[in-house]
């Protein structure tokens, strides 16, 4: 993986929850299964209220996002603990989430799946970028960038390189500590 990553941003408030994430209408689709591990992605930030998010994440007959990176306020990803809320994400192609401050199980999931590096800003950043500003995310420094501005973001310290393996179970196999799948 690259340190840097320059992307545009799609940014949300507080308190987005799983049911915004990924509606519970759609979790009998498998990740395992490619077909449907795409299908996820389609439906990613489907539940967000129109009024409050007038721009769509996903473009309407499409599979992925043009936002890599989703910038949000307090509680990201509060609500049910499904495994689904950020494998969507990184199914519609997110690398990476800023958030002010994350629901403990969201963050959780984000690094067990392996789906997407789950930054803290110490910033409210979702206050200050709008969504398609082009931000760097720097992972050697712990930093996004916005117009020349950097932002400090808490460190992922051990979770790097879990995320970066693709997850625990990639992670435990990459390190000898479970044997490697046959």
């Amino acid at each position: 993986m690259s340190d840097q990553l320059t992307a545009r941003v799609f940014v949300v408030g507080d308190n987005i929850d799983t049911d915004q994430i990924i509606p519970a209408q759609y979790l009998t689709l498998l990740p395992t299964v490619p077909e449907e591990y795409a299908l996820l992605g389609s439906y990613a930030m489907i539940g967000l209220p129109e009024g409050a998010y007038p721009t769509k994440f996903i473009t309407p007959g499409t599979q992925e996002t043009e936002y890599v990176v989703m910038v949000a306020g307090k509680n990201f990803g509060c609500g049910s603990s499904r495994e689904h809320a950020p494998i969507a994400l990184g199914a519609a192609g997110v690398r990476a989430v800023v958030a002010q401050g994350y629901a403990r199980i969201f963050f959780r999931n984000s690094v067990a799946t392996g789906e997407v590096f789950p930054y803290e800003s110490v910033d409210r950043l979702c206050d200050v970028l709008k969504t398609g500003d082009e931000v760097t995310l720097d992972f050697s420094n712990d930093t996004l960038t916005h117009a020349g501005t950097v932002y400090a973001l808490k460190p992922l310290g051990e979770v790097r390189p879990v995320v970066e393996a693709g997850g625990i179970f990639a992670y435990a196999r990459q390190t000898g500590m479970i044997p490697a799948a046959s």
